[in-house]
């Protein structure tokens, strides 16, 4: 079982060494780690060819933005099942054994929990489940979003009922969770607290919106939804 790393960067350059290592000693020499940068003028690149790893492959992003990002980064995947990463998190060191363990025994998109960090890796939350209120429900993820991506793994069969990514899609963990449970693949959701998910200031993702436009991309999702076959 072939594992692929999506992993979304811009601006990268910071934490994103001690993010790849972290995943690179959990896979094996078949695995690939895909590293979509979305800022390869920056230092990112440098910081990436650094580490010396071939099962590391750096590829230039679109810079079209975090969604088209992502989905560059799973259209270069080759793997069985995807893992998805940020550039500033840290995995730890069971992460990659529990959640195949859980894709083994039937599960074709596990989330699993994760400590929330301040930049530093002090915890501010041990787990995220429970100060979101995470949940496997369709109904309840479309009005609020559990799914996210650095907590993230699928099997390929969900990242091809995903792909291509609609237009103007607000947030792609949210898109592959409501796609996959709207064609009944089984979900399972993780208590365990697998990653050190930081939260910087500087994040790309996770920042504040304002309610008007949180509407709007609930209505952009359904419409998306809808179209699914």
């Amino acid at each position: 079982m072939k594992i692929s790393v999506a992993l979304a960067a811009y601006k990268g350059e910071r934490y994103i060494a001690e993010q790849l290592n972290s995943i690179l000693c959990q896979l094996g020499e078949n695995d690939e780690i895909i590293v979509s940068d979305d800022f390869p003028a920056g230092k990112t690149r440098e910081a990436v060819a650094e580490i010396h790893d071939k099962r590391i492959r750096y590829i230039e992003g679109q810079g079209k933005g975090v969604v088209r990002n992502f989905e560059n980064a799973l259209n270069a995947c080759t793997g069985d099942v995807i893992f998805l990463s940020d550039q500033d998190d840290v995995w730890m060191p069971d992460k990659v054994q529990k959640v195949l363990a859980e894709i083994r025994n039937g599960a074709d998109l596990v989330l699993h929990d994760a400590a929330v960090t301040d930049g530093s890796l002090n915890i501010t939350d041990p787990s995220f489940f429970a100060v979101h209120g995470s949940n496997a429900s369709f109904t309840k993820n479309l009005i609020r979003n559990s799914f996210v991506g650095c907590c993230m793994a699928f099997t390929r069969k969900v990242m091809a009922d995903s792909l291509p990514f609609p237009n103007e899609l607000p947030m792609h963990d949210w898109w592959i969770a409501l796609a996959a449970m709207k064609k009944g693949y089984k979900t399972v959701l993780l208590p365990e607290s697998l990653i050190k998910w930081r939260r910087h200031g500087e994040n790309v993702t996770g920042g504040k919106t304002s309610t008007v436009q949180k509407i709007k991309w609930r209505l952009k999702m359904l419409l998306s939804v809808a179209r699914i076959k």
